[in-house]
């Protein structure tokens, strides 16, 4: 039976289930980043990797900017690779299936990471391997919460993705201080060794979620799509061929898998500028860039050391803090992305990091922090303020995109070269700013402002407003000549007078279930499919 109705459709309560179990993916992503952070200050971890002048005394010890980077940036370079790996692997396996593997290799990396003793690489090592499960995570959750979730609510279940990665995180820096005091490597190692538990939880849990229906599609198998889709609808089983919600995504699915039968779908595909396929490969790579950009993991991998260095006592207590606000914001995030769609928010979003981020640098460069508790607050109180406006906009939304924004003929490719972009900057930033502080200290701020302006002229002047749409509607979408960014919150397919209208007749038709009276934008569309080849 269906949970509840959105907009007169009925949601099943799987379909929430799955953005949740799914969700555990961006949990192992926001633990293992979380982690870090607070395990650079550890006495233990300090004497064991850091370059210590007096051997066994941890006041000597720190860590050189190259070996610090490359304990925190190696992940990252996992993911990367990872992420490309990801998209063969979620065609070839199926979605459900290749989280199961994908899970599997994080666990690899955590057991490297666990035995070893003294050797930092070895260290870096472990947490490359658990990268490469991690990127292979985060290019399939979102395109498994995107494919599979009704188009109601998609925006509010896929951006669960990003609430678990918040969660993750603050779960890593309560760990973290809950640990520090035990004695020697219990200290780190109970951080790490936690990590088994997360990927246990995805991989067994995903085997009891339905699997992705545009990828069943893709393989012939149309009554297991049909009932993937009347699950998520709260359909019982047995009368899913009589449901004209589910009848009509089915049609829908089944046009667009017809239509892309001949269409090339190999890597290639992705550069291909017909249809508007190089122009979303450029964009989605382009989002996922500016999300890192945006100065966010400047504060979650470094968050304790900058804010120890600001005068601030017990720099774990402040990371908590920052971490509460910023999963705490996540969840206005998903109110925010299913109510105002996704160019205001990420516009507004931009606007509102850059002034903090300002103000940060500002406060940072006029005056010295640690001489000035005034100052140092004024810092902390910037960056919570950043945080949440970062987690309300460009830390949900732009998984969101990924997950909706490209045809299902390349859209496991897209979402890896996307991902793989992210995780890129997301490498360059772990393993640089510690360079980069070391030259320009606080005014590192401004550069990030900068970027976030850079984002918000971006998504004005190139992003389609996607929110309501089901995937195949956004395809249609980009490939309507008349329709541009900044008109695109009112497109709906042909056959509707707008995006209004598109939902009215959706719950119409819900209402009054004859299949008849539904209404399919592929028969009123006045673009034929031949002519989108």
């Amino acid at each position: 039976m269906a949970l509840f109705h959105v907009q007169g459709v009925p949601i099943g309560g799987i379909a929430i289930m799955l953005a949740i179990v799914a969700s555990m993916g961006g949990f192992i992503f926001g633990y293992d980043t979380g982690q870090i952070s607070d395990m650079l200050l550890m006495d233990d971890f300090l004497l064991r990797f850091a370059q210590c002048d007096a051997p066994g005394d941890v006041s000597t010890c720190k860590f050189s900017n190259v070996r610090s980077g490359l304990i925190v940036g190696l992940l990252s370079i996992g993911t990367l690779f990872g992420a490309l790996i990801g998209a063969p692997t979620a065609d070839f396996l199926g979605r459900r299936y290749a989280m199961v593997v994908e899970c599997g290799v994080f666990c690899v990396g955590v057991l490297v990471q666990m035995v070893t003793f003294g050797n930092w690489k070895q260290l870096a090592v472990g947490r490359l391997i658990s990268g490469l499960g991690v990127g292979a995570l985060s290019a399939a959750v979102p395109m498994y919460q995107a494919e599979t979730a009704p188009p109601q609510i998609r925006g509010a279940l896929t951006a669960t993705y990003q609430l678990f990665i918040t969660l993750g995180i603050l779960i890593a820096y309560c760990v973290s201080i809950g640990s520090r005091e035990l004695d020697g490597a219990s200290s780190w190692r109970t951080v790490v060794g936690i990590g088994f538990a997360w990927p246990a939880i995805l991989a067994i849990g995903i085997l009891f979620m339905p699997e992705s229906p545009r990828w069943l599609a893709k393989r012939g198998r149309f009554d297991e799509m049909r009932r993937s889709l009347a699950r998520t609808r709260g359909i019982p089983k047995g009368q899913e061929h009589s449901d004209p919600i589910v009848n009509r995504e089915v049609e829908e699915i089944k046009s667009n898998v017809e239509f892309e039968k001949n269409v090339q779908a190999g890597w290639l595909a992705c550069f291909k500028v017909k249809n508007m396929v190089l122009y979303r490969t450029i964009l989605g790579m382009s989002l996922q860039s500016l999300q890192q950009l945006t100065g966010a993991n400047y504060f979650f991998y470094y968050g304790a050391t900058i804010f120890q260095s600001v005068g601030i006592q017990d720099s774990f207590v402040t990371q908590i803090i920052l971490g509460a606000v910023n999963f705490g914001c996540t969840f206005l995030g998903l109110y925010v992305m299913h109510t105002f769609g996704r160019r205001i928010p990420l516009m507004l979003g931009s606007a509102w990091c850059a002034i903090w981020l300002f103000v940060f640098a500002a406060a940072g460069t006029a005056v010295d922090p640690t001489t000035d508790e005034g100052i140092g607050k004024v810092m902390i109180v910037s960056a919570c303020l950043f945080i949440l406006g970062y987690a309300t906009a460009w830390a949900p939304g732009i998984w969101i995109l990924i997950g909706e924004t490209f045809p299902t003929s390349t859209r496991a490719k897209q979402g890896a070269l996307s991902t793989a972009s992210n995780w890129l900057w997301n490498f360059l930033l772990a393993f640089f700013t510690p360079f980069i502080t070391s030259a320009i200290d606080y005014q590192y701020g401004f550069i990030f402002a900068s970027c976030n302006i850079l984002g918000l002229l971006v998504v004005f002047f190139f992003l389609y407003e996607s929110s309501g749409l089901s995937l195949e509607a956004v395809d249609q979408m980009y490939n309507d000549p008349n329709c541009k960014p900044w008109t695109s919150r009112n497109w709906a397919p042909p056959g509707y007078k707008d995006r209004k209208d598109l939902i009215e007749q959706i719950r119409a038709a819900e209402q009054s279930k004859p299949l008849a009276e539904i209404k399919h934008f592929e028969n009123a569309s006045d673009v034929s499919r031949e002519d989108r080849v």
